[in-house]
């Protein structure tokens, strides 16, 4: 009964945000605080679901400017997890496809969220010129799942070299974002789903770390994000 209770309540509050943010969003379209303003709401979906979301931000990332974050991308939930974490100035980068999703498409699209086409390999690596640009432009900061594709509980995966070379191109720095494992975790039908962390980690600067190659930089990433998300997963198995 909870599973199907919290079901209804989950889609209906996600509903609503997406449609009451398509008009707010009509009003100053393509804002840069649009995502942000909108992900506050899609966070505390998660009460709603059963769990608590910490978010730890070091000194060195605050008021930092603009800068590519990249995060993992675990499941579905990741739109309630990870919209806690979305700071001011934020636009993220999806699937030109997600604007056909009938309402949330609408508002991905509105809220200012940049859409590239992954089909077209020759449109993709302009869409990384023209979100550099925008980056530099703007002073947007642009969030990115470098995995490319959701990991469903089979860990942290190799990462595409398109967010790195996206900061090459605006030089700016990389933020890893790392979220403790929600795969398996979240239960609809229970109470309690415990706590999910979320925690940024040092800027990244390509010019002074990448060794010449922005596949090193990628990598580098990759090693120190699975050894944090490692880690925030023996420090929430030990709160329990």
């Amino acid at each position: 009964m909870l599973t199907i209770l919290r079901f209804i309540l989950m889609s209906v509050a996600f509903l609503f945000i997406c449609t009451v943010s398509c008009f707010y969003c009509l009003l100053k379209p393509f804002h840069r605080n649009n995502v942000h303003h909108t992900s506050r709401y899609l966070g505390k979906v998660t009460k709603l679901l059963g769990f608590d979301v910490e978010v730890r931000i070091p000194e060195s990332v605050k008021n930092l400017g603009p800068v590519v974050y990249v995060a993992n991308h675990q499941n579905s939930y990741d739109v309630f997890t990870m919209a806690n974490a979305v700071q001011p100035g934020t636009v993220t980068v999806g699937k030109k496809s997600l604007k056909w999703i009938p309402i949330f498409g609408q508002m991905y699209w509105l809220t200012g969220n940049i859409l590239i086409d992954r089909k077209n390999t020759s449109k993709a690596m302009n869409t990384m010129s023209i979100t550099a640009s925008k980056i530099t432009k703007n002073k947007l900061s642009v969030w990115m799942f470098p995995e490319g594709t959701r990991s469903r509980g089979r860990g942290l995966l190799p990462f595409k070299t398109g967010a790195f070379r996206t900061a090459e191109l605006a030089n700016v720095p990389i933020v890893p974002i790392c979220a403790s494992n929600q795969e398996g975790t979240i239960e609809m039908g229970r109470w309690n789903n415990g706590k999910i962390i979320i925690e940024f980690l040092d800027p990244i600067y390509l010019s002074e770390d990448s060794g010449g190659s922005v596949r090193n930089i990628a990598d580098k990433t990759h090693t120190l994000m699975a050894a944090k998300i490692s880690q925030l997963d023996e420090e929430i198995a030990k709160g329990k």
